[in-house]
């Protein structure tokens, strides 16, 4: 499941991820927040939870996310990854140089930090 995070300073668009995430959940939660969103804006700046509670995602959820993602790969300004789960901070460090944003990855405890992070010029 995909939902929004709720009081983000305005410009700014957060997605947290629970249990398991499907194709569904992009097409039906992000895809029409962030196509709205670049709409409005060139550049767009995103924070993502994956919670303790993220179980995985379905076959399908990962194509849609880089599909997603290559759509717009010069319009992503700043991107936060906040999440304790291992495999996806590792995949994180190793892959997040190649994102086409400035990305940082965040520990849950962090999430105020990098909603900060995500807002700050």
């Amino acid at each position: 499941m995909i939902e929004q995070l709720p009081s983000l300073p305005a410009g700014i668009l957060g997605f947290r991820m629970r249990g398991l995430v499907t194709a569904q959940d992009y097409e039906s939660v992000m895809v029409p927040d962030i196509e709205a969103a670049f709409a409005l804006n060139r550049k767009l700046r995103l924070v993502i939870h994956i919670g303790d509670d993220f179980t995985g995602f379905a076959p399908g959820a990962m194509w849609d996310d880089v599909k997603l993602g290559f759509r717009h790969i010069s319009g992503w300004e700043r991107t936060a990854l906040v999440t304790d789960v291992g495999w996806i901070r590792v995949m994180s460090s190793m892959f997040g140089f190649a994102m086409p944003t400035h990305f940082k990855l965040f520990a849950d405890a962090e999430l105020d930090d990098a909603i900060r992070w995500v807002s700050s010029n």
